[in-house]
């Protein structure tokens, strides 16, 4: 159980910081010791909070305790609630949130005669109370995700104008049980009144560099939904490999993918993470990064990326997408309606970042084609010149999108409700681009900070736990157009064997800043709530 793991850990800690200073006292000072000792200090205390994470904005928990036992506990909608038998994604919930809290142990009938005991906690009701629970919609930017609960006798009921709020109140629901050394689950008395401080909160996965089995992917929308986190940016193509399969192109993934038939994500591979992303309340948004980025893309579609010059011959390679053939246009504008109809988020992202313009420079066709537009030598406008297009040609489809930071740096032309991603620089260089980003007006959210694909010896959480999206210079007004933010565990290095520890219990601390209060910063208290969250994620 985690209590005893807590236990255990504590007096490792106190056995190493023993031996540390045994060690310092002969005179045998190692950098390691110091390290050991230095870790040593932070022991886990019992947070008053127990161990919710991401930390609710209004919580009172009492003293007051309640049992629960399998044979009766049950969870049902509530009689006033908008949503019944036949909201599959609730029902689908009521069942996974029972099998997680009680193990699959099924509901066995006991032989106690009589009724329940006077602390008993017979079930939780859930009521949805706006008209429309949104039961068969799919999450957006705009969702409402809040939820009210309370925990007192007869029963629990949890209150949520929408099914993703109910999604969020279940988790939270579930954190509060806690169980004694005979295994008898507990909860106490609670009232929790919550809501994002954050409409965009993600995890980048990316399954070009290493590709990703699907149960992988699947693995951590479940660990993302224990942390509340409700937008997967699923980086699916690159330089590297391209694997998704496309109905429009097969050739791309027949060709780019590291292998036709093993390494693709089929359409029904995409329509399985979509809806098990759905029912966890949980929005899936591609990114298909062009004109940089895109050499798999070459190797199924002729003349779709620029041939690059040594001297006044091709060399052999390619650089970035051509962005002066029509025949580009064409297969861009039919690609993004496929991508359109395989994808139902409203977004999508467009990538455009790290463009190099050698190849560009090096063919004549293209120079000639800069003359004629009157560019000069300036490549970032042929730049803006192919994504001006690009973006057009996205617009017609219906869906808004999301960019990395370059593409408004280089003054690109941009709808008022693009959202603009940035990545780069350190503390003050990304806190300056936000500041210049909303004071254009336009919606951004911050990865910079999250990169968790770097890793350092310790506790590097907490870093990741300090950064605030919101602390750059500005207006209140500017601060408003911030929607968030997004870790990212970029795949150079990472597969399916090492994804999982890679990424969590890391992540949740971007979770937990991208969730709870601003004011919500002690990381004593977040170090004792962690600790046994993360032992409820790997058991």
């Amino acid at each position: 159980s985690c209590d005893s793991t807590v236990n255990m850990v504590a007096s490792l800690k106190f056995i190493l910081l023993f031996l540390a200073v045994a060690y310092c006292r002969q005179g045998l000072q190692h950098n390691y010791i110091d390290e050991v000792e230095e870790e040593a200090e932070r022991v886990v205390q019992p947070s008053k909070y127990g161990s919710l994470w991401p930390l609710p904005q209004k919580v009172q928990i009492s003293e007051v305790s309640f049992k629960l036992t399998s044979s009766s506990f049950k969870i049902v909608d509530a009689k006033e609630s908008s949503a019944g038998a036949n909201c599959s994604l609730l029902q689908d919930a009521y069942r996974r949130f029972y099998e997680y809290m009680f193990g699959s142990a099924k509901r066995q009938v006991t032989n106690k005669s009589g009724g329940k005991g006077p602390s008993e906690l017979t079930g939780l009701q859930v009521w949805i109370t706006s008209l429309d629970s949104e039961c068969d919609g799919y999450p957006s930017v705009t969702s409402d995700e809040s939820y009210e609960l309370s925990v007192d006798q007869p029963y629990a009921v949890l209150k949520a104008p929408k099914v993703w709020g109910a999604l969020h109140g279940l988790e939270t629901f579930s954190q509060l049980m806690y169980e004694d050394e005979y295994g008898a689950k507990s909860i106490n008395s609670t009232t929790i009144s919550d809501f994002p401080r954050f409409a965009h909160r993600g995890i980048l996965l990316d399954s070009s560099r290493h590709f990703l089995p699907i149960k992988v992917i699947l693995a951590n929308l479940e660990t993302m939904a224990m942390n509340k986190f409700n937008v997967l940016h699923w980086h699916i193509v690159d330089d590297q490999s391209f694997p998704y399969l496309s109905r429009t192109f097969p050739q791309l993934s027949q060709q780019g993918a590291y292998h036709p038939y093993t390494h693709v994500y089929t359409p029904a591979d995409v329509k399985m993470v979509v809806e098990f992303a759905r029912l966890r309340g949980i929005r899936v948004i591609p990114e298909f990064d062009t004109p940089g980025h895109t050499q798999s893309w070459g190797k199924g579609q002729t003349d779709l990326l620029t041939p690059c010059y040594s001297g006044s011959k091709p060399s052999g390679t390619f650089g970035p997408v051509n962005p002066i053939l029509n025949t580009t246009y064409d297969f861009m504008n039919l690609f993004f309606k496929e991508i359109s109809t395989v994808f139902p988020d409203a977004y999508v992202h467009l990538g455009g970042d790290e463009v190099d313009f050698s190849c560009w420079k090096s063919n004549p066709d293209i120079r000639k084609f800069m003359d004629q537009q009157g560019f000069g030598q300036d490549y970032s406008k042929l730049e803006s010149f192919y994504i001006q297009r690009l973006l057009d040609i996205v617009t017609t489809t219906k869906k808004g999108y999301m960019i990395w930071q370059e593409v408004f740096d280089n003054g690109v032309k941009l709808k008022p409700d693009t959202l603009i991603h940035v990545w780069k620089g350190n503390q003050q260089q990304y806190q300056n681009e936000m500041e210049k980003v909303t004071s254009s007006g336009y919606q951004t959210l911050l990865s910079t900070p999250w990169y968790l694909n770097r890793i350092s010896y310790g506790q590097d959480w907490q870093g990741h736990y300090k950064a605030d999206p919101q602390d750059f210079k500005g207006t209140e007004e500017q601060k408003k157009l911030v929607i968030g933010g997004e870790a990212c565990l970029w795949g150079e290095y990472v597969d399916a064997t090492n994804l999982t520890p890679r990424l969590w219990p890391r992540a949740s601390a971007v979770a937990e800043r991208l969730w709870s209060a601003k004011n919500v910063t002690d990381l004593n208290d977040a170090f004792n709530r962690l600790s046994v969250h993360r032992c409820r994620m790997v058991e």
